[in-house]
Protein backbone atom coordinates (compact mmCIF):
# COMPACT_ATOMS: atom_id res chain seq x y z
CA UNK A 1 0.00 0.00 0.00
CA UNK A 2 1.40 3.53 -0.96
CA UNK A 3 0.62 5.96 2.28
CA UNK A 4 1.57 9.62 2.57
CA UNK A 5 2.09 10.99 6.48
CA UNK A 6 1.78 14.67 6.97
CA UNK A 7 3.84 15.78 9.52
CA UNK A 8 6.79 13.99 11.11
CA UNK A 9 6.24 14.66 15.09
CA UNK A 10 5.24 12.11 17.68
CA UNK A 11 2.48 10.95 16.70
CA UNK A 12 3.76 11.12 12.25
CA UNK A 13 6.88 8.93 13.53
CA UNK A 14 5.03 6.67 15.45
CA UNK A 15 2.26 6.06 12.90
CA UNK A 16 5.49 5.79 10.08
CA UNK A 17 7.51 3.33 12.75
CA UNK A 18 4.30 0.84 12.73
CA UNK A 19 3.25 1.02 8.89
CA UNK A 20 7.13 0.87 7.82
CA UNK A 21 7.58 -2.77 9.02
CA UNK A 22 4.53 -3.60 7.10
CA UNK A 23 6.73 -3.09 3.90
CA UNK A 24 3.84 -0.31 3.24
CA UNK A 25 5.64 2.36 0.37
CA UNK A 26 5.54 5.63 3.00
CA UNK A 27 6.58 9.19 2.02
CA UNK A 28 6.11 11.94 4.77
CA UNK A 29 6.22 15.13 4.12
CA UNK A 30 6.98 17.80 7.10
CA UNK A 31 8.34 21.48 6.90
CA UNK A 32 11.42 20.46 9.27
CA UNK A 33 14.09 18.64 6.84
CA UNK A 34 15.94 17.76 9.81
CA UNK A 35 13.21 15.84 11.41
CA UNK A 36 12.94 13.85 7.93
CA UNK A 37 16.39 12.92 7.77
CA UNK A 38 15.98 11.79 10.74
CA UNK A 39 13.39 9.35 9.77
CA UNK A 40 14.96 8.70 6.56
CA UNK A 41 17.59 7.41 8.85
CA UNK A 42 15.56 5.10 11.00
CA UNK A 43 12.91 3.75 8.21
CA UNK A 44 13.04 2.69 5.21
CA UNK A 45 10.47 5.67 3.51
CA UNK A 46 10.81 8.98 1.20
CA UNK A 47 10.77 12.53 3.04
CA UNK A 48 9.32 15.49 1.18
CA UNK A 49 10.02 18.91 2.63
CA UNK A 50 7.25 21.59 2.32
CA UNK A 51 3.68 22.31 3.36
CA UNK A 52 1.49 19.80 3.05
CA UNK A 53 -1.58 22.05 1.93
CA UNK A 54 0.36 22.99 -1.02
CA UNK A 55 -0.99 21.42 -4.35
CA UNK A 56 2.88 21.01 -5.08
CA UNK A 57 4.52 19.43 -2.51
CA UNK A 58 1.38 16.47 -2.67
CA UNK A 59 1.82 16.03 -6.08
CA UNK A 60 5.74 15.68 -5.11
CA UNK A 61 5.25 13.23 -2.51
CA UNK A 62 3.22 10.81 -5.05
CA UNK A 63 -0.31 11.95 -4.20
CA UNK A 64 -1.46 10.98 -7.94
CA UNK A 65 -1.18 7.00 -7.26
CA UNK A 66 -1.51 7.36 -3.17
CA UNK A 67 -3.89 4.63 -1.14
CA UNK A 68 -4.22 6.33 2.18
CA UNK A 69 -3.23 9.95 3.09
CA UNK A 70 -2.65 10.37 7.17
CA UNK A 71 -2.92 13.87 8.05
CA UNK A 72 -1.14 14.24 11.52
CA UNK A 73 0.39 17.26 11.77
CA UNK A 74 0.15 19.75 14.96
CA UNK A 75 -2.55 21.81 13.75
CA UNK A 76 -6.28 20.74 13.10
CA UNK A 77 -6.67 23.25 10.12
CA UNK A 78 -3.63 22.32 8.30
CA UNK A 79 -4.53 18.40 8.59
CA UNK A 80 -7.81 19.21 7.60
CA UNK A 81 -7.02 21.12 4.56
CA UNK A 82 -4.02 18.53 3.66
CA UNK A 83 -7.36 16.19 2.94
CA UNK A 84 -9.77 18.27 1.21
CA UNK A 85 -6.83 19.18 -1.28
CA UNK A 86 -5.95 15.57 -1.47
CA UNK A 87 -9.48 14.66 -2.26
CA UNK A 88 -10.46 17.48 -4.76
CA UNK A 89 -7.19 17.24 -6.83
CA UNK A 90 -5.62 13.69 -6.56
CA UNK A 91 -8.72 11.83 -5.47
CA UNK A 92 -7.14 9.88 -2.82
CA UNK A 93 -9.44 7.43 -1.60
CA UNK A 94 -8.82 7.26 1.88
CA UNK A 95 -8.14 10.30 4.45
CA UNK A 96 -7.20 10.09 7.51
CA UNK A 97 -6.77 13.23 9.95
CA UNK A 98 -5.61 14.05 13.14
CA UNK A 99 -8.06 16.12 14.89
CA UNK A 100 -7.76 17.70 18.47
CA UNK A 101 -10.83 19.64 18.94
CA UNK A 102 -13.37 17.81 20.41
CA UNK A 103 -16.43 20.10 18.41
CA UNK A 104 -15.52 18.05 15.28
CA UNK A 105 -15.50 14.64 16.46
CA UNK A 106 -19.21 14.22 15.59
CA UNK A 107 -19.75 16.53 12.66
CA UNK A 108 -20.22 13.91 9.09
CA UNK A 109 -21.59 16.58 7.59
CA UNK A 110 -18.60 18.92 8.26
CA UNK A 111 -15.94 16.12 7.61
CA UNK A 112 -17.67 14.16 4.98
CA UNK A 113 -17.54 14.09 1.27
CA UNK A 114 -18.84 17.46 0.90
CA UNK A 115 -17.16 18.84 3.85
CA UNK A 116 -13.04 18.36 3.99
CA UNK A 117 -13.23 14.92 2.83
CA UNK A 118 -12.31 12.85 5.87
CA UNK A 119 -12.60 9.53 5.97
CA UNK A 120 -12.30 8.93 9.73
CA UNK A 121 -10.63 11.32 12.22
CA UNK A 122 -8.07 10.07 14.91
CA UNK A 123 -7.53 11.96 18.18
CA UNK A 124 -4.78 10.38 20.39
CA UNK A 125 -6.12 12.63 23.35
CA UNK A 126 -9.24 10.46 23.15
CA UNK A 127 -7.67 7.24 22.56
CA UNK A 128 -5.67 7.82 25.82
CA UNK A 129 -8.48 8.64 27.56
CA UNK A 130 -10.61 5.64 27.05
CA UNK A 131 -7.63 3.36 27.18
CA UNK A 132 -6.92 4.74 30.83
CA UNK A 133 -10.79 5.22 31.89
CA UNK A 134 -10.87 0.94 30.59
CA UNK A 135 -7.95 0.71 33.63
CA UNK A 136 -10.33 2.53 35.92
CA UNK A 137 -13.25 0.45 34.83
CA UNK A 138 -11.13 -3.07 35.42
CA UNK A 139 -8.55 -1.75 37.82
CA UNK A 140 -6.87 -4.98 37.85
CA UNK A 141 -6.15 -4.56 34.46
CA UNK A 142 -2.76 -3.27 32.98
CA UNK A 143 -4.97 -3.01 29.73
CA UNK A 144 -8.28 -3.40 27.95
CA UNK A 145 -9.27 -4.10 24.21
CA UNK A 146 -12.33 -4.30 22.72
CA UNK A 147 -13.55 -6.25 20.18
CA UNK A 148 -17.09 -7.29 18.56
CA UNK A 149 -18.65 -4.38 19.22
CA UNK A 150 -17.45 -4.32 22.82
CA UNK A 151 -18.97 -7.94 23.45
CA UNK A 152 -15.27 -9.21 23.81
CA UNK A 153 -11.89 -8.34 25.15
CA UNK A 154 -8.36 -8.98 25.62
CA UNK A 155 -7.35 -7.93 29.03
CA UNK A 156 -3.35 -8.19 30.00
CA UNK A 157 -3.04 -8.89 33.74
CA UNK A 158 -0.02 -9.49 36.34
CA UNK A 159 0.09 -12.85 37.45
CA UNK A 160 0.48 -12.92 41.74
CA UNK A 161 0.86 -16.27 43.37
CA UNK A 162 -1.75 -16.94 45.61
CA UNK A 163 -4.18 -16.31 42.94
CA UNK A 164 -6.11 -19.51 41.69
CA UNK A 165 -4.91 -20.39 38.51
CA UNK A 166 -1.44 -18.88 39.19
CA UNK A 167 1.01 -22.31 39.17
CA UNK A 168 -1.02 -24.15 37.19
CA UNK A 169 -0.48 -25.49 34.01
CA UNK A 170 -2.95 -23.93 31.25
CA UNK A 171 -4.62 -27.58 30.72
CA UNK A 172 -5.89 -27.73 34.09
CA UNK A 173 -7.56 -23.81 33.66
CA UNK A 174 -10.27 -25.35 32.07
CA UNK A 175 -11.31 -27.89 34.89
CA UNK A 176 -10.96 -25.62 37.36
CA UNK A 177 -13.28 -22.88 35.94
CA UNK A 178 -15.26 -24.84 33.83
CA UNK A 179 -18.08 -22.03 33.60
CA UNK A 180 -15.55 -19.24 32.56
CA UNK A 181 -15.32 -18.81 28.97
CA UNK A 182 -11.61 -17.58 28.37
CA UNK A 183 -8.42 -18.17 26.42
CA UNK A 184 -4.77 -17.59 27.18
CA UNK A 185 -3.45 -16.20 24.13
CA UNK A 186 -0.21 -15.22 25.53
CA UNK A 187 2.38 -14.84 28.49
CA UNK A 188 5.15 -12.25 28.47
CA UNK A 189 8.01 -13.22 31.19
CA UNK A 190 10.57 -11.52 32.56
CA UNK A 191 13.88 -13.00 33.16
CA UNK A 192 16.65 -11.54 35.42
CA UNK A 193 16.76 -7.62 33.76
CA UNK A 194 16.09 -8.18 30.05
CA UNK A 195 12.48 -7.27 28.84
CA UNK A 196 9.87 -9.58 29.03
CA UNK A 197 10.02 -12.46 26.56
CA UNK A 198 7.07 -14.21 25.02
CA UNK A 199 6.10 -17.46 26.10
CA UNK A 200 4.38 -19.73 23.33
CA UNK A 201 1.03 -20.96 25.10
CA UNK A 202 -0.22 -24.40 25.08
CA UNK A 203 -1.59 -26.85 27.92
CA UNK A 204 2.03 -27.48 29.45
CA UNK A 205 2.78 -24.09 29.83
CA UNK A 206 2.94 -23.19 33.47
CA UNK A 207 1.61 -20.25 34.76
CA UNK A 208 3.93 -18.12 37.07
CA UNK A 209 3.79 -15.34 39.50
CA UNK A 210 4.96 -12.18 37.83
CA UNK A 211 4.08 -13.39 34.34
CA UNK A 212 2.29 -10.74 32.05
CA UNK A 213 -0.59 -13.14 31.27
CA UNK A 214 -2.95 -11.70 28.00
CA UNK A 215 -5.99 -13.55 27.67
CA UNK A 216 -9.57 -13.72 25.45
CA UNK A 217 -13.36 -13.25 26.93
CA UNK A 218 -16.41 -11.89 26.67
CA UNK A 219 -17.18 -8.54 28.18
CA UNK A 220 -19.38 -9.83 31.10
CA UNK A 221 -16.77 -12.26 32.53
CA UNK A 222 -13.42 -10.23 32.54
CA UNK A 223 -13.85 -9.14 36.24
CA UNK A 224 -14.33 -12.86 37.16
CA UNK A 225 -10.96 -13.97 34.73
CA UNK A 226 -8.63 -10.77 36.63
CA UNK A 227 -9.73 -11.65 39.79
CA UNK A 228 -8.67 -15.33 39.01
CA UNK A 229 -4.92 -14.43 38.17
CA UNK A 230 -4.87 -11.47 40.01
CA UNK A 231 -5.41 -12.32 43.63
CA UNK A 232 -6.78 -14.73 46.63
CA UNK A 233 -9.60 -16.35 46.61
CA UNK A 234 -12.29 -14.40 48.92
CA UNK A 235 -9.89 -11.07 48.45
CA UNK A 236 -11.88 -8.24 46.93
CA UNK A 237 -10.75 -5.97 44.20
CA UNK A 238 -9.86 -2.21 45.04
CA UNK A 239 -11.54 -0.41 43.21
CA UNK A 240 -10.38 3.38 41.80
CA UNK A 241 -11.87 6.23 43.79
CA UNK A 242 -8.93 8.58 44.18
CA UNK A 243 -7.00 9.65 41.01
CA UNK A 244 -3.99 11.91 41.24
CA UNK A 245 -2.30 13.30 37.59
CA UNK A 246 1.24 14.65 36.98
CA UNK A 247 0.40 17.18 33.88
CA UNK A 248 -2.19 19.52 33.18
CA UNK A 249 -2.01 19.28 29.13
CA UNK A 250 -4.74 18.02 26.75
CA UNK A 251 -5.38 14.74 28.22
CA UNK A 252 -5.39 15.71 31.28
CA UNK A 253 -8.05 18.20 30.32
CA UNK A 254 -10.28 15.70 28.72
CA UNK A 255 -9.92 12.94 31.43
CA UNK A 256 -10.92 14.77 34.28
CA UNK A 257 -13.86 16.11 32.33
CA UNK A 258 -14.86 12.66 31.76
CA UNK A 259 -13.88 10.94 34.94
CA UNK A 260 -15.95 13.93 37.15
CA UNK A 261 -19.25 12.59 35.11
CA UNK A 262 -18.97 9.13 37.05
CA UNK A 263 -19.72 10.84 39.96
CA UNK A 264 -17.81 8.81 42.43
CA UNK A 265 -14.24 9.66 41.92
CA UNK A 266 -11.85 11.94 43.73
CA UNK A 267 -9.18 14.31 41.06
CA UNK A 268 -6.18 15.78 41.74
CA UNK A 269 -4.29 17.51 38.81
CA UNK A 270 -0.37 18.60 39.50
CA UNK A 271 0.95 20.89 37.11
CA UNK A 272 3.99 23.25 37.67
CA UNK A 273 2.90 25.94 35.49
CA UNK A 274 0.73 28.65 36.94
CA UNK A 275 -1.30 29.69 34.17
CA UNK A 276 -2.02 26.38 33.09
CA UNK A 277 -3.07 25.50 36.32
CA UNK A 278 -5.53 28.69 36.14
CA UNK A 279 -6.46 27.77 32.79
CA UNK A 280 -7.27 24.11 34.28
CA UNK A 281 -9.29 25.36 36.98
CA UNK A 282 -11.61 28.01 35.29
CA UNK A 283 -12.49 24.78 32.68
CA UNK A 284 -13.22 22.23 35.29
CA UNK A 285 -15.43 21.59 37.63
CA UNK A 286 -15.10 22.82 41.13
CA UNK A 287 -14.73 19.62 42.68
CA UNK A 288 -11.53 18.54 40.62
CA UNK A 289 -8.43 19.59 42.71
CA UNK A 290 -5.62 21.71 40.47
CA UNK A 291 -2.33 21.96 42.99
CA UNK A 292 0.73 24.02 41.19
CA UNK A 293 3.46 22.07 42.20
CA UNK A 294 6.36 20.03 41.24
CA UNK A 295 5.10 15.61 41.01
CA UNK A 296 8.55 14.99 41.26
CA UNK A 297 8.41 16.87 44.58
CA UNK A 298 8.42 14.35 47.65
CA UNK A 299 6.47 16.83 50.13
CA UNK A 300 4.00 17.58 47.78
CA UNK A 301 2.85 14.10 47.09
CA UNK A 302 3.30 13.30 50.93
CA UNK A 303 1.14 16.27 51.74
CA UNK A 304 -1.50 15.08 49.48
CA UNK A 305 -1.85 11.77 51.04
CA UNK A 306 0.00 9.68 48.00
CA UNK A 307 -0.22 6.69 50.17
CA UNK A 308 -4.24 6.82 49.46
CA UNK A 309 -4.41 7.45 45.87
CA UNK A 310 -5.83 4.16 43.74
CA UNK A 311 -4.28 5.32 39.77
CA UNK A 312 -1.34 7.98 39.37
CA UNK A 313 -1.08 8.97 35.73
CA UNK A 314 2.30 10.59 34.70
CA UNK A 315 1.00 12.31 31.75
CA UNK A 316 2.89 15.04 31.08
CA UNK A 317 4.91 15.83 27.79
CA UNK A 318 8.56 14.62 28.99
CA UNK A 319 9.27 11.34 29.44
CA UNK A 320 12.01 11.27 31.88
CA UNK A 321 9.38 13.64 34.18
CA UNK A 322 7.12 10.80 33.77
CA UNK A 323 9.19 8.56 34.66
CA UNK A 324 10.75 9.91 38.06
CA UNK A 325 7.05 10.70 39.24
CA UNK A 326 6.01 7.37 38.63
CA UNK A 327 8.98 6.18 40.44
CA UNK A 328 8.57 8.31 43.34
CA UNK A 329 4.56 8.32 43.45
CA UNK A 330 5.08 4.08 43.45
CA UNK A 331 7.62 4.14 46.22
CA UNK A 332 5.54 6.30 48.70
CA UNK A 333 2.69 4.05 48.44
CA UNK A 334 0.74 4.99 45.50
CA UNK A 335 -1.61 1.86 44.65
CA UNK A 336 -0.76 1.61 40.81
CA UNK A 337 0.91 4.16 38.43
CA UNK A 338 0.85 4.97 35.32
CA UNK A 339 3.86 6.51 32.81
CA UNK A 340 3.62 8.15 29.10
CA UNK A 341 6.40 7.10 27.80
CA UNK A 342 6.99 7.98 23.63
CA UNK A 343 10.70 6.15 23.76
CA UNK A 344 10.12 2.89 22.82
CA UNK A 345 12.92 1.84 24.55
CA UNK A 346 12.17 3.50 28.06
CA UNK A 347 8.80 2.22 27.61
CA UNK A 348 9.95 -1.50 27.24
CA UNK A 349 12.77 -0.78 30.03
CA UNK A 350 9.91 0.16 32.44
CA UNK A 351 6.84 -1.48 32.01
CA UNK A 352 5.75 -3.92 34.68
CA UNK A 353 8.72 -2.98 37.15
CA UNK A 354 7.99 -0.58 39.67
CA UNK A 355 6.11 0.97 37.02
CA UNK A 356 2.96 -1.05 36.45
CA UNK A 357 2.43 -0.05 32.99
CA UNK A 358 3.97 2.16 30.57
CA UNK A 359 1.82 3.54 27.33
CA UNK A 360 3.05 5.06 24.51
CA UNK A 361 0.49 7.71 23.74
CA UNK A 362 0.59 7.53 20.16
CA UNK A 363 0.52 3.67 20.54
CA UNK A 364 -3.01 3.82 22.03
CA UNK A 365 -4.67 4.90 18.76
CA UNK A 366 -2.76 2.97 16.33
CA UNK A 367 -5.08 0.46 16.19
CA UNK A 368 -7.56 2.74 14.06
CA UNK A 369 -4.91 3.37 12.02
CA UNK A 370 -4.16 -0.07 11.06
CA UNK A 371 -7.68 -1.30 10.72
CA UNK A 372 -7.62 0.79 7.28
CA UNK A 373 -4.16 -0.45 6.07
CA UNK A 374 -5.44 -4.40 6.75
CA UNK A 375 -6.83 -6.39 3.63
CA UNK A 376 -9.94 -8.14 3.38
CA UNK A 377 -12.74 -7.67 6.18
CA UNK A 378 -10.63 -6.45 9.53
CA UNK A 379 -12.67 -4.93 11.85
CA UNK A 380 -10.59 -3.93 14.79
CA UNK A 381 -7.13 -4.44 15.01
CA UNK A 382 -4.86 -3.54 18.51
CA UNK A 383 -1.58 -2.81 18.47
CA UNK A 384 0.07 -4.50 21.59
CA UNK A 385 4.00 -4.40 23.16
CA UNK A 386 4.70 -0.72 21.99
CA UNK A 387 3.67 -2.11 18.32
CA UNK A 388 5.37 -5.47 18.15
CA UNK A 389 2.59 -7.73 18.77
CA UNK A 390 -0.75 -7.19 17.03
CA UNK A 391 -4.86 -8.77 17.98
CA UNK A 392 -7.01 -8.57 14.78
CA UNK A 393 -10.68 -9.16 14.62
CA UNK A 394 -11.78 -10.13 10.81
CA UNK A 395 -14.86 -11.98 9.52
CA UNK A 396 -14.79 -15.15 7.81
CA UNK A 397 -16.46 -14.57 4.50
CA UNK A 398 -17.68 -16.65 2.09
CA UNK A 399 -18.70 -20.75 1.70
CA UNK A 400 -16.61 -23.93 1.77
CA UNK A 401 -15.57 -23.55 -1.57
CA UNK A 402 -14.25 -19.92 -1.73
CA UNK A 403 -12.99 -19.91 1.59
CA UNK A 404 -10.04 -21.50 2.97
CA UNK A 405 -11.69 -21.46 7.00
CA UNK A 406 -15.37 -21.14 6.24
CA UNK A 407 -17.51 -24.44 6.80
CA UNK A 408 -14.01 -26.17 8.42
CA UNK A 409 -12.89 -26.90 11.47
CA UNK A 410 -10.09 -25.33 13.34
CA UNK A 411 -8.13 -28.29 13.56
CA UNK A 412 -8.16 -27.84 9.54
CA UNK A 413 -7.27 -24.23 9.29
CA UNK A 414 -3.56 -23.80 8.83
CA UNK A 415 -2.52 -20.75 11.08
CA UNK A 416 1.44 -20.31 11.36
CA UNK A 417 2.15 -21.96 14.95
CA UNK A 418 2.97 -18.77 16.66
CA UNK A 419 -0.76 -17.34 15.74
CA UNK A 420 -3.40 -18.14 18.38
CA UNK A 421 -6.96 -18.25 17.59
CA UNK A 422 -8.21 -16.83 20.66
CA UNK A 423 -12.41 -16.64 20.24
CA UNK A 424 -15.22 -16.53 17.80
CA UNK A 425 -18.05 -13.88 18.21
CA UNK A 426 -20.85 -15.74 16.31
CA UNK A 427 -24.43 -13.90 15.34
CA UNK A 428 -23.18 -10.23 15.23
CA UNK A 429 -25.76 -7.97 12.52
CA UNK A 430 -23.38 -8.34 8.86
CA UNK A 431 -22.70 -4.54 7.95
CA UNK A 432 -22.29 -5.75 4.69
CA UNK A 433 -26.13 -6.07 4.58
CA UNK A 434 -27.61 -2.98 5.73
CA UNK A 435 -27.69 -1.19 2.42
CA UNK A 436 -29.85 -4.09 1.26
CA UNK A 437 -33.04 -4.47 4.05
CA UNK A 438 -34.68 -6.55 1.91
CA UNK A 439 -32.06 -9.21 2.99
CA UNK A 440 -32.93 -10.61 6.45
CA UNK A 441 -30.39 -11.21 8.80
CA UNK A 442 -30.95 -13.98 11.49
CA UNK A 443 -32.26 -12.53 15.10
CA UNK A 444 -29.91 -13.93 17.33
CA UNK A 445 -28.19 -13.08 20.67
CA UNK A 446 -24.72 -12.78 19.77
CA UNK A 447 -22.38 -15.62 21.20
CA UNK A 448 -19.09 -15.45 22.30
CA UNK A 449 -17.36 -19.25 21.97
CA UNK A 450 -13.99 -20.15 22.67
CA UNK A 451 -13.07 -22.29 19.53
CA UNK A 452 -11.75 -25.89 20.11
CA UNK A 453 -10.46 -28.26 17.75
CA UNK A 454 -13.99 -29.45 16.28
CA UNK A 455 -15.33 -26.12 16.62
CA UNK A 456 -16.24 -25.17 12.82
CA UNK A 457 -16.06 -21.86 11.27
CA UNK A 458 -19.41 -20.24 9.94
CA UNK A 459 -19.66 -17.59 6.80
CA UNK A 460 -20.30 -13.84 9.17
CA UNK A 461 -18.05 -15.24 11.94
CA UNK A 462 -15.80 -12.58 14.01
CA UNK A 463 -12.68 -14.56 14.72
CA UNK A 464 -10.14 -12.99 17.16
CA UNK A 465 -6.37 -13.54 17.04
CA UNK A 466 -3.33 -12.86 19.40
CA UNK A 467 -0.67 -12.52 16.40
CA UNK A 468 3.33 -11.78 18.56
CA UNK A 469 4.78 -10.50 15.87
CA UNK A 470 3.18 -8.26 13.04
CA UNK A 471 4.93 -10.14 10.05
CA UNK A 472 2.34 -12.71 10.88
CA UNK A 473 -0.81 -10.45 9.76
CA UNK A 474 -0.14 -11.22 6.14
CA UNK A 475 -0.38 -15.03 6.60
CA UNK A 476 -3.80 -14.60 8.49
CA UNK A 477 -5.39 -12.25 5.91
CA UNK A 478 -4.71 -14.12 3.29
CA UNK A 479 -6.02 -17.20 4.53
CA UNK A 480 -9.50 -15.41 5.11
CA UNK A 481 -9.38 -13.82 1.50
CA UNK A 482 -12.56 -14.85 -0.36
CA UNK A 483 -11.84 -16.11 -3.51
CA UNK A 484 -13.93 -16.96 -6.88
CA UNK A 485 -13.31 -20.83 -6.31
CA UNK A 486 -10.84 -22.41 -4.04
CA UNK A 487 -8.91 -25.47 -4.46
Amino acid sequence: MKIIILGAGRVGASVADSLESERNDITVIDKDPERLRELEGRYDLRGVVGNGIDPAVLAEAGANDTDLLIACAAQDETNLVCCKVAQVMFNVPKLIARVRSSGLENTEQLLGKDGFGVDRIICPEESLTRYIGKLIEFPEAMQVREFAGGRACLVSVRARGGAPMVGHRISALRLMAPDVAMRIVAIYRRFADEPDRFIMCDGSTMVEPGDEVFVLSGREQIPEVLASFHRPSGQQARPVRRVMMAGGGRVALRLANQLNKRGNLQIKIVDINANRCVDLASQLPSDVLVLQGDATDEELLSNESIEDIDLFLAITSDDEDNIMASLLAKRMGASRVLALINRRSYADLMHGTQIDIALSPAQAMLGELLAYVRQGDVQAVHSLRRGVAEALEIVARGDRKSSRVVGRKVSEIHLPPEVNMGLIVRGLPDPMCHDAPDQAQPEREPEVIIPRSHTVIESNDHVVFFLPNKRLVKDVEKLFRVSATFF
